[in-house]
């Protein structure tokens, strides 16, 4: 069986009498891609990102697209589409897909990522896979955290000159929990990942289980690190040898401050989610806090920085290494 998808073009402006158009002529599963949503739902979140897929916005540009999907044999939709698109005066692009398994073609899109020179990243339905790399095992279609990107991989990288058997490692902004995984595959002790998105919980738990990881080796929480002061008490009490936070700038620059409250002067700290323009801006914001750069680690547009806790007897060099 093959599907059509059909694409109807609007002004932002009539997006809401459109899809009411056509619901009450029996079409209520429609993908709508709209301009103005977009871009006030990205006013709207600019702290959580700095990078914008330009392509998308110039293809939004002026224009709310209206998608559906009928079967190529179902002739009596089509005519009823084709009638409320002329009502409404509007064009209607049809489109052939390519007969495919809908239900597991999307696991294409989720191949082993090889990381370094120790790790691998395997979806879970290719966990048995022969390898002698180090495996890390997720579900990639839950949440932010799959091993493709680049500060992921960036701090995956440092991470295995970094970590040592027995470390106790402070993930924030786990997300997938990717990192706690890589930590305790690298050696590490125990890993605790943080989160502000409830869910991020339950996916980084569920994703250590298919790792064999489970309390105490990992432990997954739920919390804000700069206004939960008794969560940053508790965090704060403990010797962690390692901290990350692959996030984003704004997110990195408004964590700088507390950030120290969880070094010693042995800790490492890796940041990474820096856009290359955003650079300066964060180094400064770590330097303001008491830390000194060590580290800085280039690929694509993306950075990420490794800072030590200053000794009192004065600061580390810096290294970049580009």
């Amino acid at each position: 069986m093959a599907w059509l998808e059909i694409t109807i073009d609007t002004a932002a402006e009539k997006i809401n009498s459109v899809v009411t158009h056509l619901t009450a002529r029996g079409f209520a599963d429609l993908v709508i891609e709209d301009q103005e949503e977009f871009e006030t739902f990205l006013e709207e979140n600019r702290a959580y990102w700095d990078y914008i897929d330009e392509e998308l916005q110039e293809k939004l540009q002026g224009l709310s697209h209206i998608k559906l999907y009928l079967e190529d044999t179902d002739t009596a939709g089509m005519e009823r589409l084709r009638q409320a698109a002329a009502e409404l005066e509007l064009p209607m692009a049809v489109t052939t897909l390519a007969e495919t398994n809908w239900e597991e073609s999307w696991k294409d899109n989720y191949p082993p990522q090889e990381i370094g020179e120790k790790i691998v990243v395997l979806p879970y339905w290719l966990a048995e896979e022969e390898t002698d790399r180090l495996k890390v095992i997720l579900d990639p279609g839950l949440t932010f955290g799959t091993g493709a990107h680049p500060s992921t991989q960036m701090v995956m990288e440092k991470m295995e000159e970094v970590v040592q058997p027995g470390f106790a490692c402070l993930d924030l902004g786990s997300g997938s929990g990717i990192l706690s995984i890589a930590a305790l595959r690298l050696g590490a002790e125990t890993a605790v990942g943080i989160d502000i998105d409830p869910k991020a919980e339950d996916i980084a738990r569920e994703n250590a289980a298919y790792n064999g990881f489970a309390a105490p080796a990992f432990t997954a929480l739920t919390g804000n690190v700069t206004e939960d002061k008794a969560l940053m008490a508790s965090l704060g009490a403990k010797q962690w040898d390692l901290v990350l936070v692959n996030i984003v700038a704004d997110v990195i620059i408004g964590l700088a401050p507390v950030l120290p409250n969880f070094l010693t002067e042995k800790s490492t700290l890796i940041c990474s989610g820096i856009l290359d323009v955003r650079l300066e801006e964060v180094v400064a914001a770590l330097e303001n806090a008491g830390l000194t750069i060590t580290a800085v680690k280039q690929k694509e547009d993306w950075r990420s920085v490794t800072a030590k806790k200053a000794s009192p007897g004065g600061k580390l060099a810096k290294i970049f290494d580009f």
